[in-house]
């Protein structure tokens, strides 16, 4: 198994170490004796180092098209194929028919983005310009321009990166409305370039102050921003270094500028500079190196790869972590001699690198999480849809509860496919060795197992499934159970949930229904009669409801059927049952158990942190109500189970603490029986249908949420449970294959995952779960909610088992509730 190290490896010299650590801020005198006196390979290592330690393994890519609104231009720059006499061109500008069919074309081909490029304001300059946007029904350049990106927003979903050259604040802030991004070539700060005889004489919009002043406008308008040089047309490498220091003032004060790109002039014939000599690997390598260095570890420094064929670990090796955007779809009309890379290529490339290659949006990350104004609500909605946990690009077409089936699990990340064995980072070995070895993890290293990506996802995959395999055995185990959801209307406003039915969620689908108690036994019954030891409770806290409800619940049931384990009330219920009642939550709890309570779901914990708590459930318990009353239940030899419902606005470092608090309270009471993985379901929650949610986990962020779950609750909590219902068949397998050993239960009804929209059933009765457990090669178990063997006569029953009768909702009508009423 072959395995690659975090960074290059070279020794560190003292000002190298300096370097590296984040928030290192290099003036410019240190900066300019760098440039003088480190040689080019010594730079390279220093800047590998610090793209390292702000990206890791990652290198991104954008997959977009290019839409050349326009190909004419007022600037005259000597280098520049793409700016067009009019006489040469059909029209001045494409029309909607023929934007809209290169857009749908991108969008078929996996395409995100849809880069517009267009010459600087030709009307300015053309006739012809002017007469075309008049017949379009236009003033300017820039009002055409943002009609079209509203257009391919609307029709394809693609986000426009907009191009559109020098602008004043009006234009920029026109352009924000419709675009996820925009961006403007510093290409070099120095005034000299634009004397006669310099490639930008003649060129209005090239002169750096009027470029430094736009992307000054940028940042005070909260515009994400694509900035860089082009390097070879006849600077310096100190008017380099000076360009790289201006844009990093600017970013300073603003942080808008998301990415550096360092671009390598190419010669192109019937140009001015068509003799002009190209800068070489060694200078692109140099640049790439100093822009790092100048930046730090969290910018993105971009090189585009068609520009430097073949030469892709030279990049990286220089402190390069991004290829910029790379279209399946149309050719570079910036530079069309230079075709781009095969996307499976350019993965391969980068593996060979020892990196991953992942896609991300024209909008990075930060800025996508960042609610503050960087993208206008109309599209920040539109983005969250479109991005996982890390604000990376979701590349599946699976979702939780949805029909379609799984990709493989041993394409958790990569987009090309494997040529060698394993890479994996040292990193990431030493936490798998920590966790295996039984020791607690700390937040930063649960946070580095989620974000794993391409082999270092397989190999953490691998490693819980190892340890399960050890903890476990090879034995899966499921409980035959029923589910009673006894009302879905709730007083709570959980913004995630499409079950409840209150004040806000009456439009959500299904009726809101009140089960009589007699109802309730009755189901409670017919799960005896099919074999079930366990009866599972829950409901949404009606406003009628109080603490003599539920116990009055528990009574009922079990007078009727002592044998019969009851599992109910989230930590939600038995705080407000205590509430209503006036009493301790230990005293109510008591009060439970000895009307026959016998172990409570872990449920209502989403995710134990308040921040995230705020947005998707405000009203409901706080993280330490939901502990304390767990654990009073542990306290009072009430066992539960603990969950964790992800994949909305949370990430990898919620998760991370909701681990670690669960771990915690494990290790003081020993009362959490498994650990139960829910994955968000989008389709009809309201907190997706109002843009703020992501469309659930991807199915690499599930899978590493069982597989993390194990080697972080290592070796405090050794079951594992994966939720069918959300995952279906094909998804649950795959999580037994990656550190879980239990399928829940078999439900005979169930709603929750139902009214979100998931489609994976109501019941998965024992002969499918066997045939299920048995296809992988395990041997099935099963049992009872305290994961002890079932009774042979359950056994008999819950086989070949009758149709579950249909059930009898009560339909609400205003008025109090109360039991024992036909």
């Amino acid at each position: 198994m072959g395995k690659t190290h975090d960074g290059p490896g070279a020794p560190a010299t003292a000002r190298e170490t300096d370097t590296c650590n984040i928030g290192y801020n290099p003036q410019r005198d240190e900066l300019f004796m760098l440039a003088r006196e480190v040689d080019e390979q010594a730079l390279s290592h220093m800047a590998a180092r610090i793209r390292d330690r702000g990206h890791g393994r990652l290198i991104s890519y954008s997959r977009k098209v290019f839409i050349p609104l326009t190909r004419l231009c007022r600037d005259v720059c000597h280098y520049c194929t793409y700016a067009t006499a009019p006489r040469f061109l059909e029209r001045a500008y494409m029309n909607p028919e023929e934007v809209l069919d290169v857009a749908r074309k991108g969008k078929a081909a996996g395409c995100k983005e849809a880069l517009f490029t267009l010459g600087d304001k030709p009307e300015l300059r053309y006739p012809i310009a002017r007469e075309a946007l008049e017949r379009l029904g236009y003033q300017s350049t820039l009002e055409y321009l943002a009609s079209m990106a509203r257009m391919v927003v609307d029709e394809t979903g693609l986000f426009p990166h907009i191009n559109a050259g020098v602008m004043e604040a009006d234009e920029i802030s026109m352009l924000k409305r419709v675009s996820a991004s925009q961006g403007l070539m510093l290409e070099c700060a120095s005034d000299r370039l634009c004397q006669e005889g310099g490639p930008h004489f003649g060129s209005p919009d090239k002169q750096p102050r009027a470029r430094l002043d736009s992307i000054r406008r940028a940042g005070e308008l909260k515009v994400p921003f694509t900035s860089g040089l082009l390097i070879g047309i006849g600077e310096t490498r100190e008017e380099r270094l000076d360009s790289l220091l201006r844009l990093r003032e600017l970013h300073q004060e603003y942080g808008h500028i998301q990415e550096i790109i360092v671009q390598n002039f190419r010669a192109k014939a019937d140009t001015p500079m068509a003799n002009a000599p190209e800068p070489g690997l060694s200078d692109l390598q140099w640049t790439i190196a100093m822009a790092r260095i100048v930046f730090g570890p969290s910018m993105s420094i971009q090189a585009p790869p068609n520009l430097s064929p073949g030469q892709a670990s030279r990049l990286i090796a220089a402190g390069l972590n991004d290829w910029g955007g790379v279209s399946p779809v149309t050719r570079d009309h910036v530079n069309p001699e230079a075709p781009w890379p095969h996307l499976d290529a350019l993965a391969a490339d980068t593996e060979a690198a020892g990196k991953v290659l992942v896609e991300r949006l024209s909008v990075y990350p930060r800025y996508i999480f960042d609610d503050s104004g960087w993208l206008s609500p109309q599209l920040r909605r539109k983005v969250i849809a479109c991005v996982d946990s890390d604000g990376l690009a979701r590349t599946d077409h699976w979702y939780a509860g949805a029909p379609e089936q799984p990709p493989l699990i041993t394409s958790l990340g990569s987009v090309g496919a494997r040529q060698h064995g394993l890479l994996h980072s040292d990193h990431v070995q030493r936490i798998l060795a920590r966790a295996t070895e039984g020791r607690d993890l700390a937040e930063g290293e649960i946070v580095r197992l989620f974000q794993a990506r391409g082999d270092d996802a397989e190999v953490v995959c691998r490693a819980a499934d190892r340890l399960r395999a050890d903890v476990c055995g090879d034995v899966v185990s499921y409980v035959v159970n029923r589910n009673i959801n006894y009302s879905n209307i709730c007083s709570f406003h959980c913004s995630f949930c499409a079950f409840s039915k209150g004040k806000l969620s009456e439009h959500l689908r299904g009726a809101p229904y009140d089960l009589e108690l007699r109802e309730i036994v009755r189901r409670a019954g017919e799960a005896v009669s099919r074999g079930a030891t366990e009866v599972c409770m829950q409901g949404g806290i009606h406003p009628d409801y109080t603490g003599e409800t539920y116990l009055e619940i528990c009574r009922a049931v079990k007078q009727a059927w002592p044998d019969l384990h009851i599992h109910a009330f989230s930590p939600l219920e038995i705080w407000q049952g205590a509430q209503s009642l006036g009493l301790p939550v230990s005293v109510f709890l008591q009060q439970l158990k000895e009307a026959g309570l016998g172990t409570l779901p872990g449920t209502a914990a989403e995710i134990l942190d308040d921040d995230v708590r705020t947005v998707i459930c405000p009203d409901k318990l706080s993280t330490q109500q939901w502990l304390d009353v767990v654990e009073s239940a542990h306290r009072s030899a009430l066992p539960t189970t603990a969950t964790i419902m992800f994949g909305h606005v949370d990430r990898p470092v919620h998760w991370a603490r909701h681990l670690i608090l669960i771990r915690a309270l494990q290790e003081r009471t020993g009362g959490f029986t498994e650990f139960v993985p829910l994955p968000f379901v989008h389709m009809e929650a309201p907190i997706f249908l109002n843009g703020t949610a992501r469309k659930g986990p991807s199915f690499r962020e599930v899978i590493l949420m069982h597989a993390v779950a194990r080697l972080a609750l290592h070796p405090h909590i050794t079951n594992i449970q994966t939720s069918w219902t959300k995952l279906g068949s094909s998804g649950a397998q795959a999580c037994l294959s990656a550190g879980a050993n239990d399928l829940g239960g078999t439900l005979m009804n169930e709603s929750i995952s139902r009214a979100a929209g998931a489609r994976h059933g109501e019941e998965m009765p024992p002969e499918r779960m066997e045939s299920l457990i048995r296809a992988l090669g395990r041997r099935p178990h099963q049992r009872t909610t305290l994961y002890e063997p079932a009774p042979d006569h359950r056994m008999r029953a819950s086989f070949g088992a009758p149709p579950v009768s249909q059930p009898v909702a009560m339909l609400v009508r205003r008025g109090k509730r109360g039991f024992g009423h036909a």
